[in-house]
């Protein structure tokens, strides 16, 4: 997910997406803990999407 796309969406549409993004993480940490999860580069790349829509609202939130 590119920064430019999340530019475009409303607050209530990153909310939803941030949520998603959450639980996605805690499902991929589940996987850790259980060690069912092969590609542990999925984990970084959440985390870096979760920090993306969060600078994306606060931005938003400044203006």
């Amino acid at each position: 997910m590119k920064a430019s796309e999340l530019r475009g969406k409303d607050q209530a549409a990153l909310t939803t997406e941030l949520n998603d993004l959450l639980k996605a993480q805690f499902g991929l940490r589940m996987q850790i803990a259980t060690q069912q999860l092969n590609n542990t580069s999925q984990i970084k790349k959440v985390r870096r999407d979760i920090a993306r829509v969060k600078t994306v609202m606060n931005l938003k939130e400044d203006k």
